[in-house]
């Protein structure tokens, strides 16, 4: 089969396509013919370094028709999507043409959108519904401010905290990216400086959750920028993996603010956080129907794939992007 490998630790040109043999599914696992898979930022930080030694073959979701599953329980061409599950981490992921999934990490989706809005969905949206769900508890009537919102992930979580009645608060570093933020039904969009906290507080917002694409770099900002026993989800490190310096509980953490982090890479698929708590078809549906703005933003060939992280890496997508194969 065709693969995209990491041939060594570096930038967008160290990724290559490659010939490797067709895997084979183990018991618990299904192999998929992968037709098409997300960019994601976890991606790039895997093919840098960043995330130490990970699999040679990166990719941590995707759409495609089941090859061979062992049990029997999914019938060869059955479409599914599959997210995570170790994929690009500590087994071989989604950048290549067949690749096997824990079965636990695999859903059957039943929708008529193409490959490359089947693949623009997956993580994203799986692990937006449950930061805003499950870590955040967030309730219709609630504020809810999503701090690196131009992000897939953080347009993601807008998508869905605005179906679900809340009024969003949506962050961008850049005004140019507001109208868009503004289509997604943001209420309001605040340009981000790393100092949030001030401008909630000038303007009387009473964030009472915050999902925080950004990290560690504001994560001080983002505690004091929600309101008395609010809620702060992180989610991601659009700012870097630089520990926050000297955190101390005391003065840091606001009382009665509680801190939480969802980290989808390591638990979606477990017992605790099972992919069936999804509702994928749901989201499909909407998608479908032009309710859920969730389609991909630019579509790459396979073999595009370094002009395709040069685009990532540079903050160019707006969205999500996907790759498609023949």
């Amino acid at each position: 089969m065709k693969a995209i490998v990491i041939s060594t630790h570096g930038g967008p040109e160290v990724l290559t396509v490659t010939e490797l043999p067709d895997p084979v599914a183990a018991a618990g696992e299904v192999l998929i013919r992968v037709r098409a898979f997300g960019l994601n930022h976890a991606e790039a930080y895997m093919r840098s370094g960043a995330w130490g030694p990970v699999a040679d073959v990166p990719g941590i979701e995707c759409a495609g028709l089941v090859e061979d599953d062992p049990s029997g329980r999914l019938p060869v061409g059955t479409t599914v999507v599959a997210i995570l599950g170790g994929m690009g981490r500590t087994r071989n992921g989604s950048y290549a043409e067949l690749v096997t999934v824990p079965a636990t990490n695999v859903a059957v989706v039943d929708s008529r959108l193409p490959w490359a809005d089947l693949a623009a969905v997956p993580e994203v949206y799986a692990t937006a519904y449950n930061a805003l769900h499950g870590n955040l508890g967030l309730r219709a009537g609630e504020t809810l401010l999503v701090r690196g919102a131009t992000s897939s992930l953080g347009q993601a979580a807008v998508n869905l905290g605005v179906r679900h009645g809340a009024t969003v608060l949506a962050t961008t570093r850049h005004p140019a990216h507001a109208p868009l933020l503004k289509e997604l039904g943001a209420s309001e969009v605040l340009i981000d400086d790393g100092r949030l906290a001030p401008v909630a507080g000038r303007r009387g917002l009473a964030v009472d959750a915050l999902l925080d694409v950004v990290g560690n770099s504001v994560l001080r900002d983002s505690l004091a920028a929600v309101g008395p026993r609010g809620r702060v989800c992180q989610v991601g490190f659009l700012g870097g993996f630089e520990p926050v310096a000297d955190f101390d509980p005391i003065a840091d953490l606001p009382s009665g603010v509680r801190l939480s982090f969802f980290g989808s890479a390591f638990v979606l698929g477990t017992p605790a956080f099972p992919l069936s708590d999804v509702p994928l078809d749901e989201i499909y549906a909407l998608v479908e129907a032009g309710a859920l703005r969730a389609r991909p933003t630019r579509i790459f060939r396979f073999d595009e794939i370094v002009e395709a992280h040069r685009v990532m890496e540079a903050g160019r997508a707006l969205g999500k992007m996907v790759v498609t194969l023949d």
